[in-house]
């Protein structure tokens, strides 16, 4: 009687290597915080990006006499629903508002029926007006609804902080590329370059511009970028220095590769990882430094949503807490947030980590 041998039980499959942006990623995910705060910081920008969309003094699409209107896109003339005058359509005129409350004529609105700038001068409370049913955090002193201005301002400054970190990103990283590669005399000019530049009154020159021309988005990113790279562009030098001596870059030279390829090939992919774990707390420094100059007055023009400006709001009425306070709150979050996305950048960069 033959003995029955057991079946060959099949070795469990090897795990599938890992790509090195797959494993930093998968390190980044393992911080729950920085992750977290990344996924809101997404959703919050996408609000604010689209926040036409969820904050707007005209309605989305409009039915008046049997035809469709898209305000939103193009808003008519208020002769257009039995208005006396040829102007834009006021959506809070009373007069507006009972010609679409006959049958057959409606208007569909956002969630907050009130833009960056929209001020009705309609309503019979004074301004700055508290929270409300109608205003949700009350009014800032020019009777501007302040969920609006936050909404807008947050988009302005995020998205000047965007332009601002990827302008002074590249030109760091191209100044100490040239200094960390080549080295030597153009290493040391660059240097003492870099060191008089610094020596600049950066606050004077924004006073003065400022008296100059008139204050605009374009003109503080152009100034700011004139100083908001050197900082990052030493990282990147030592970077360089360090990785151009390594055996790959010795091996691409004998190969005859030129000073450009090796760079851009070789160098710089090797040489990035300070460069993206700086980025959050770079654009946390725009962010700041844009508030601080719209405090000062220094800034954007008054038309522009801000968050600096209704900083300086709250510092003219101390009594209207609802003014500064949901604006402090907003960039305390927004600064954490980046903090914690750049805590986690870190952790996923950081090759001992497994």
């Amino acid at each position: 009687m033959s003995a029955v041998l057991p079946s060959p039980v099949a070795a469990p499959a090897a795990p599938k290597p890992m790509s090195p942006n797959q494993r930093a990623w998968a390190r980044f995910k393992r911080n729950r915080v920085g992750t977290w705060s990344l996924w809101a910081f997404i959703v919050v920008l996408v609000l604010a990006t689209f926040a036409e969309l969820f904050s707007n003094d005209r309605p989305l699409v409009a039915r008046y006499d049997g035809q469709i209107y898209f305000p939103l896109l193009k808003n008519p003339p208020e002769t257009t629903f039995g208005g006396d005058f040829e102007t834009p359509t006021d959506w809070s005129d009373p007069l507006i508002a009972g010609q679409f409350a006959k049958p057959g004529n409606w208007a569909l609105f956002t969630l907050n029926r009130y833009g960056a700038r929209t001020s009705n001068p309609f309503e019979a409370v004074a301004s700055p007006a508290p929270p409300s049913g109608l205003h949700w955090l009350g009014t800032d002193s020019l009777g501007q609804d302040m969920v609006a201005r936050l909404l807008y301002g947050f988009r302005v400054s995020i998205w000047f902080a965007f332009a601002l970190t990827l302008v002074g990103t590249a030109m760091g990283i191209a100044a100490g590329a040239l200094q960390g590669y080549f080295g030597g005399r153009v290493d040391l000019v660059l240097q003492r370059l870099m060191e008089i530049w610094g020596a600049v009154p950066e606050l004077y020159l924004l006073i003065i511009f400022a008296s100059i021309f008139e204050p605009s988005l374009l003109l503080l990113l152009v100034l700011l970028s004139l100083w908001g790279w050197m900082g990052l562009s030493d990282y990147v030098r030592a970077e360089f220095l360090r990785n151009r001596s390594l055996e790959f870059v010795k091996a691409a030279r004998a190969l005859g590769l030129s000073s450009g390829q090796i760079i851009w090939r070789h160098v710089l992919p090797n040489s990035m990882t300070p460069v993206i774990t700086f980025l959050p707390f770079r654009m946390s420094g725009a962010i700041v430094a844009l508030t601080s100059l719209d405090f000062l007055g220094l800034g954007v023009p008054a038309t522009v949503p801000s968050l600096g400006d209704l900083l300086r709001q709250g510092k003219n009425n101390l009594d209207a807490w609802w003014i500064i306070f949901p604006t402090f709150v907003v960039l305390v979050l927004t600064m954490l947030a980046l903090t914690f996305i750049g805590d986690a950048l870190r952790d996923a960069f950081d090759t001992r980590k497994s």
